[in-house]
């Protein structure tokens, strides 16, 4: 008899299934299944699904790295006032600041003054210090080539003086080049552009006023190509001119041999040409002014702006500072925020100024400025190598002990980028690839050498060596190839054709450098669509599009690099070269100089590159432009460069696995021979997992939540032997698992994704449009447009990063200040996607360095810090929940929270499915108790659950409840079969479908996954005959080890049988199999995980000069408070109250009347401010009245006025329809006299919020019309209960202190979040409700107060004990008279009684496994916790969905809006199993 457990592993939870299982089915039986639900966040859940090794406490990462860059400017500036001072420049007195009246721009003055005239030696510092702040953007081309987020750079100052020297427009150098054969066209400055437009603008203007007007320029502004041609036709109701042929002034016997696209384009630039000084008429003009505005649009707005600068600065011969304080004399308004300037602009400056200064003053010496200029201002930084950082090779790696500790020690894996890999890559899918006569039934051998399975039918078969070879040239050149591509280049139509990969994937690498070398021929003059033969009309070249074959490609590329003196060496790549020859070869070297380069200091940030290229491989510096441009993959393989190259002679022929035992390596390092089988000695129980000891926190959650279900079942079988007087040593004999497969389905598209990074740019097209049309960017990149979402993830925290919490202005996005940071470290994770970015300030950006987000912000700012953080990510992942154009991803928030020890040890975003990451990590755990693990498919279930019909159970289960409520109807199905369906519903409404999988799997045996896996072998070919497991190894993964046709026919003797149909079925595992299931289905009790945790207690070690220290953190676990920040404002509330006993000091205060004030004062005092002995008994108002007079005429009446200031929280908002539909939310703002304006607005349009509140700049909503003061924004109150988040602070950053000396809070916020609600019975006998939110029961773990107050008396004399003032906790404190009932926290299980049915559950044993039938209709979880008002819901315990239909009240869900409704409930906590173990308050 086998002890078998079935586990069905998902995401959210967990099936298992314990049975055994005998030779025959009346031997074996169902011993329990259930289901264990262990709830994500939204957002781990749909990551994890992504495939996104992400964590819950990952988002606070992305502050840490704005704060480093803020601490490493602030120490420049520290480091600069020192050495100012040593040498004597300043004194500790000297002010660094602008001080005293009209001071504004001063620093500005002088800067422009100091590299021309004397100025003194204070206030040269203070220039020096402005430099400091701003050193110029310097580029870095392997972080462009990452991300392409700093933008594309002109690199054409040439250019710009050729215009300048031959006063030419764009459009006539073009004209001219095109006229000369030339091919490429030049990027130009924008500002070139802009001069080109307004001059051709300008001249044509005396020809077409009517056209050209001022109001139709501005409208203009900002447009594209079809947006300015629709102009065109909407205003004046003509189209741009259609270019049919080019005129006959351009047509000569070359022009003439030009394609329609060649033609059309020398028309056009002979139309732009002509229009600066001839006449056109309105459609030529149209279509100039069209192009030229196009390109203005897609001029970058970002570095084109950087090059338009420095171009401006050459030209005029000034520095950034005069030509900053040229723009402030002009125009004191001036933004300068975002205008930035290349380095050397900044090193130009810095040069200028210190040499006029030196004259003047000796202090400044060639020391000194050296000092300055590169230890301090200047100096950068070095980035970190990686390579430590990186995985090791699966196959070169080993574990060795140094001072007893384990350290892993190997070879790094290669760049995917990498020919090698690339080409690796190829033959590994090409031995993959099958292809099959579409409609055809047949399957396919898995024998390699036996190419066809059905002879000459040919109907299925995988491809020969030539084939491959064939293919593999293709791919190697023109990169992916789609499914048709492929078979038409064997020699089939797609039409009859298929093959079992939609698209296969090719050599990234060298794709990329070949599309960049046919740009290279063309800008030599080449027609490279002629000589390719390309007939598409488009500008850009894909090289997966050319029907040419791919060595015709590379003949040709190859003679003409011949001669242009290029080395052609560069085309032919050997990855089978020994020793150093590998490294030497050309390409290789070509290829590893463009991935490893990582810039210079020049402007381009490329010169040292451009001088590599043409030294190395002759290439002239327009190539090298080209080439610098390339982006090349970035992640990462899983084998290193040694391993690839042992397996890659034996890969070119044979299948992956084959290959590596051929090279000498182990492919399944879970491969056991059976006499190690024997040896292994068994744990008696699962351990858990140990705190991030996992690379993906996700997997190690589920895989504890499935250590605990396993362990639950070790220790209840093991109760019963113990029970029985035997030994506790039970063991499964074999555990059968299956991955969920929405898992595996996810993960695919995970590892799609990584595959198809390069190809964002196309997701993102809609943002670039938007680019264009605002920022102006010319061509905007990848990087532009994760800059600018980066940016709009920010709205919702006032566009502050989200790191420092400082504000970022819309003119500094593209600016050198702001950096793309990755909130997890490349150099950690490697991980490049857009969830693992955001937006922070360069110098924050530097100081972060090498650290997550959550670290840097734990290390720089404390616990506090932490919370802030922690909570601003949460407000923006609330508002990304909500919409997902606004806030933060999911992904993003669990980065921000994740620390570097939950990284682990080189787990990157590679072509590693999650699904398979967690499958390994599961079986090497249960591995540990079991002699087998058995994996099993979600098609074998499949398979397996319709032979054994068990396919409509969950439905049945069902039906019965739904039918009841009229939510049943019957659906006509094949052959006009009517069946009865539940509407909306699947059985993945019911959390037992994972347990009916689970038992599926239970009774899967290895033979049924033999058999099914071997189906080939039914055709008795010979040569299956002998097939067995090689070398007698056995594995953990041993599902798919052939079998012989022998083996294959007898499973199917004894395990299948033929229904009436004749079709082949499995047999049933057991006798009454289905009704066997129903029932144990019928008795499970879902065992969900319930929230409880509020803080965990951090370990935090800081190194210090005596040693490392070590701090004990308490971190909370979820959301403090929400994201809306508001400002506080005071208001007078007024109240009539008796005199009595609670009249203590501050309720006297809040009296009115003064002379009653002073006299209940008196009364207090004489009675020792006690106010029960002043106000209470004999000496209460009504018995000893307080007389104001010696006659006793006038006394204190026993009711009194009192007056107080109440604090409420308001916001800014828009008067828009949307902010305020009706009056009630008028009358939510806080001034009176605004309050009535739009009450009367509102009353005015007849209630429509629509017409008052929309199109206000056209119809204003008037304050003061006079003065021309309208109303657009409005303070309006908030919430009256938040806590502050900062203290104000002056514009030299110092808190501003009220008159009682004490910080002025601001941005508070409102807490919510509720962590549980407290049930307490009055004297009465009614039922009290506490709700406690989740940041209050954080303040009572950090007061050392329990987190549930469960015995009032105790707690109130604590409170007082310790003299605990905090608000928020005082306000939540029940009576002394109370008593404490129960909690409700969410997924908490209640046990509901039944009118109907009668059941009772204070009547019947809830812990007898007997009365889970009965339970379970009855037994409901808590969903979510709000005031009685929104009402507490709860959700029946089967239930997946959180479906609200009013229908189902009361079946699927409860809504409690009466704490008296609690009284018959009962709580109850089951075990991981469903067990009910306890009953009540726990």
């Amino acid at each position: 008899m086998k002890r078998i457990l079935g586990l069905d592993l998902g995401i959210t939870s967990i099936g298992f299934a314990y049975v055994t299982e005998g030779k025959t089915p009346e031997e074996s039986s169902i011993v329990q299944i259930g289901v264990r639900v262990n709830p994500l966040t939204v957002d781990e859940q749909t990551n994890f699904e992504k495939g996104k090794p992400i964590t819950t406490n990952a988002e606070r990462t992305q502050k840490r790295g704005a704060r480093r860059n803020l601490d490493r400017y602030q120490l420049r500036r520290s480091n600069l006032i020192e050495t100012l001072t040593d040498a004597k420049i300043i004194s500790t007195e000297t002010p660094l600041t602008e001080i005293g009246k009209d001071s504004t721009f001063d620093t500005w003055r002088l800067r422009s003054k100091a590299a021309t005239d004397k100025i003194e030696k204070e206030e040269f510092a203070r220039v020096l210090l402005a430099i400091n702040k701003k050193r110029g953007y310097k580029s870095s081309r392997k972080a462009k080539n990452k991300d392409e987020d700093e933008g594309q750079i002109i690199d054409g100052m040439e250019v710009a003086k050729r215009l300048y020297d031959e006063n030419i427009t764009p459009g006539q150098l073009v004209f001219q080049m095109l006229q000369k054969g030339k091919k490429y066209i030049p990027d130009f400055y924008r500002s070139d552009l802009q001069a080109e437009f307004n001059n051709i603008w300008k001249f044509q203007k005396q020809f077409h006023p009517d056209i050209l007007t001022d109001e139709f320029y501005e409208e203009l502004q900002g447009k594209g190509q079809r947006a300015t041609s629709a102009l065109f036709w909407s205003k004046y109701q003509f189209n741009t001119a259609d270019i049919k042929d080019i005129e006959d002034s351009l047509k000569t016997v070359d022009t003439i041999k030009l394609n329609n696209r060649e033609k059309k384009r020398l028309q056009a630039y002979k139309w732009r040409n002509d229009a600066i000084s001839t006449q056109l008429g309105k459609e030529e003009l149209a279509y100039v002014i069209t192009e030229i505005n196009n390109n203005l649009k897609n001029s970058s707005g970002y570095l084109g702006a950087i090059s338009d600068r420095s171009k401006e600065l050459y030209f005029n011969k000034e520095t950034v500072g005069q030509n900053q304080y040229k723009q402030l004399l002009k125009n004191r308004h001036t933004s300068l925020k975002n205008q930035v300037f290349y380095r050397q602009d900044y090193l130009d400056e810095f040069e200028a100024i210190w040499t006029e200064q030196a004259k003047h003053h000796p202090e400044l010496t060639q020391e000194l400025k050296a000092e300055i200029r590169d230890i301090i201002i200047f100096y950068q930084r070095k980035l970190k190598s990686q390579k430590g950082l990186i995985s090791f090779c699966e196959f070169e790696v080993k574990e060795i002990e140094v001072n007893g500790k384990k350290k892993t020690i190997g070879l790094r894996v290669v760049p995917k980028s990498s020919p090698l890999f690339q080409e690796f890559k190829i033959w590994q899918n090409l031995h993959n690839v099958v292809v099959r006569k579409k409609g055809t039934k047949k399957r396919l051998t898995k024998d390699p050498n036996q190419a066809l399975l059905f002879g000459d039918e040919k109907e299925i078969f995988i491809l020969d060596q030539d084939a491959k070879q064939y293919l593999f040239n293709e791919l190697n050149i023109k990169g992916n190839l789609s499914a048709s591509s492929t078979i038409e280049l064997l020699g089939y139509k797609p039409a009859d054709w298929e093959i079992n990969y939609s698209e296969l994937e090719g050599n990234r690498t060298n794709k990329a450098l070949y599309e960049a070398f046919l740009k290279i021929i063309e800008s030599e003059g080449y027609d490279v669509k002629e000589l390719l033969k390309v007939k598409s009309n488009r500008d850009e070249i894909e090289l997966n599009d050319i029907k040419v074959s791919a060595d015709e490609i590379k003949s040709m590329v190859k003679e003409i690099f011949k001669s242009l003196n290029i080395n052609t060496k560069i085309l032919d790549f050997n990855a089978e070269l020994d020793g150093k020859e590998f490294e030497k070869q050309a390409s290789y070297q070509l290829w590893h100089l463009l991935y490893s380069y990582e810039g210079d200091d020049s402007a381009s940030g490329n010169e040292k590159l451009y001088q590599l290229l043409e030294a190395k491989f002759g290439f002239k510096r327009e190539h090298a432009q080209i080439l610098a441009n390339i982006a090349l993959q970035e992640d990462y393989g899983n084998l290193s460069t040694k391993a690839m190259r042992a397996i890659y002679p034996y890969i070119i022929e044979n299948q992956y696995s084959t290959a590596c035992e051929f090279a000498g390596y182990r492919h399944s390092k879970h491969s056991l021979t059976k006499e190690e089988i024997e040896k292994r000695e068994l744990k008696s129980k699962l351990e858990l997992l140990p705190k991030n000891s996992l690379r993906n926190p996700v997997v190690e959650k589920i895989l504890n939540q499935l250590v605990n279900v396993v362990n639950t079942i070790v220790d209840k079988e093991n109760d019963k032997l113990e029970s029985e007087g035997k030994p506790r040593d039970f063991h499964f004999d074999e555990i059968r698992i299956e991955l969920a497969r929405e898992l595996k389905k996810n993960a695919q598209e995970r590892a799609e994704m990584t595959t198809n990074i390069n190809a964002a740019k196309i997701i993102h097209e809609k943002i670039a449009k938007l680019l264009q049309s605002e920022f102006n960017i010319q061509n905007p990149t990848r990087n532009d447009i994760i800059r600018y979402r980066l940016y709009e993830e920010l709205k919702n925290n006032g566009y502050k990063d989200l790191y420092t919490d400082t504000y970022i202005p819309r003119e500094r996005l593209f600016s050198k200040d702001i950096d793309v940071e990755h909130i997890i470290p490349q150099a950690k994770v490697f991980d490049n996607s857009y969830s693992n970015k955001t937006l922070v300030y360069r110098d924050i950006n530097l100081k972060k360095s090498n650290q997550t987000a959550y670290d840097f912000i734990a290390t720089e700012f404390g616990e506090e810090g932490l919370k802030r953080f922690e909570q601003r990510i949460s407000n923006l992942f609330e508002f990304g929940k909500k919409n997902k154009d606004e806030g933060i991803s999911k992904a993003k928030y669990h980065k921000l929270l994740k620390t570097e020890s939950q990284i682990g040890d080189g787990f990157i975003e590679r072509d590693l499915r999650d699904s398979q990451y967690i499958a390994k990590k599961a079986k090497e755990l249960l591995f540990q108790i079991t002699p087998s693990v058995l994996t099993t498919t979600g098609s074998i279930t499949d398979r397996l659950r319709e032979d054994w019909d068990l396919i409509n159970i969950m439905k049945e289960l069902n039906l019965p409840k739904y039918r009841a409520l009229g939510l049943t109807e019957m659906e006509e199905r094949k052959y006009g079969q009517q069946v009865e369906v539940i509407k909306d519903w699947t059985k993945r409404n019911d959390h037992r479908h994972h347990a009916m999988d689970a038992l599926t799997i239970a009774f899967t045996k290895r033979s049924y996954i033999q058999y099914l896996n071997n189906l080939n072998a039914r055709s008795k070919d010979s040569s299956w005959q002998n097939i067995s497991n090689k070398d007698d190894s056995y594995s953990i993964e041993t599902s798919d080890l052939k079998i012989s046709t022998r083996d294959v026919m007898g499973i199917e003797a004894n395990e299948l049988h033929r229904d009436k149909d004749g079709k082949l079925r499995f047999n049933l595992p057991i006798p009454n199999f289905r009704q066997e299931a129903k029932e144990h289905l019928e008795n499970i009790i879902i065992s969900h995980k319930a929230k409880n945790k509020v803080i965990t207690k951090n370990k935090n070690k800081i190194n210090t000069k005596n040693g490392k220290l070590t701090k004990i953190e308490l971190t909370p676990r979820g959301q403090l408070h929400k994201e809306t920040v508001y400002g506080q404002y005071q208001f007078y509330q007024t109240k009539e109250e008796k005199i009595g006993t609670k009249f203590d000091e501050a309720t006297i205060m809040k009296v009115s009347k003064s002379e009653y004030r002073n006299a209940l004062l008196k009364r207090l005092y004489e009675n020792e401010n006690d106010p029960k002995k002043a106000f209470g008994g004999k000496n209460s108002l009504s018995k000893k009245p307080i007389y104001l007079d010696e006659a006793e005429t006038v006394k204190v009446p026993e009711k009194v006025q009192l007056v107080w200031l109440e604090k409420d929280y308001s916001i800014r908002k828009d008067v828009n329809p949307d902010n305020f539909k009706d009056e009630k939310s008028i009358n939510k703002v806080v001034d009176v006299g605004i309050r009535n304006i739009l009450l009367h607005r509102l009353r005015e349009y007849g209630n429509d919020a629509n017409k008052a509140f929309s199109d206000l700049d056209k119809n204003p909503i008037w304050l003061n019309k006079e003065k021309g003061i309208s109303i657009k924004r409005v303070t309006i109150s908030g919430v009256n209960n938040a806590v502050p988040l900062h203290h104000k602070k002056d514009h030299l950053g110092d808190i501003i202190l009220d008159t009682d000396e004490k910080p002025i809070p601001v941005d508070f916020v409102s807490t919510g979040n509720n962590h549980h609600v407290a049930i307490y019975q009055d004297e009465k006998g009614n039922l009290q409700e506490k709700v406690v939110s989740f940041y209050e029961a954080v303040i009572r773990a950090n007061l050392g107060l329990p987190i549930i107050f469960n015995n009032p008396m105790e707690i109130i004399d604590l409170v007082l004990e310790r003299n605990i003032t905090d608000e928020i906790i005082l306000n939540a404190l029940p009576e002394k008279e109370w008593k404490f009932l129960f909690t409700m926290k969410q997924n908490e299980l209640f046990v509901f009684p039944n009118e109907q049915t009668e059941f009772n559950p204070k009547e019947i044993d809830l812990m007898d496994p007997k009365n889970k039938k009965l339970i379970s209709p009855n037994l409901f979880r808590v969903q979510k916790l709000g005031s009685l008002l929104s009402g507490f819901w709860f959700r029946h315990h089967l239930e997946t969905t959180v479906d609200s239909n009013q229908t189902l009240k009361g079946i699927t869900y409860i809504v409690i809006q009466s704490a008296n409704n609690l009284k018959e409930i009962v709580k109850v906590r089951t075990n991981h199993l469903g067990d009910i173990v306890s009953v009540g308050e726990y």
